[in-house]
């Protein structure tokens, strides 16, 4: 699916995404990432969701958004409340959503000048 631009190149935007690709400002990226407005996207180290790990989402305390967005992959998968407890104990709200869900919604709470980070799983 293509999105629509803003027009606001300085932030991180998702340009357009499918199976097994996300556009972050016309960038494709065939792996899993981290995306936050300001920030350089981050290459996620997750391949698979039996694969995730409390690290994978202990590196998004560092950034503090006040929200992350997991988007799971192609379908609706929540991860154990163990993965993300880190987060919690932060007090940083967490969301999952389907891939075309997390990565329209990042773009919308991006836009109103949120602090949020989504947290793209691709499976390999």
């Amino acid at each position: 699916m293509k999105l629509h631009q803003d027009n606001n190149s300085a932030l991180n935007t998702i340009t357009s995404y499918g199976d097994g690709f996300v556009a972050i400002n016309l960038e494709r990226h065939e792996g899993s990432v981290i995306v936050m407005p300001r920030t350089p996207v981050t290459p996620w180290p997750v391949s698979s969701f039996e694969a995730l790990t409390p690290e994978h989402f202990d590196a998004l305390v560092q950034e503090a958004p006040e929200v992350v967005i997991f988007g799971s992959g192609s379908r609706l998968r929540f991860p154990h409340p163990r993965l993300t407890a880190q987060l919690a104990k932060q007090r940083i709200g967490v969301e999952t959503m389907d891939f075309g869900a997390a990565c329209r919604t990042y773009n919308i709470l991006m836009a109103e000048g949120r602090r949020v980070a989504v947290a793209l799983l691709i499976e390999a």
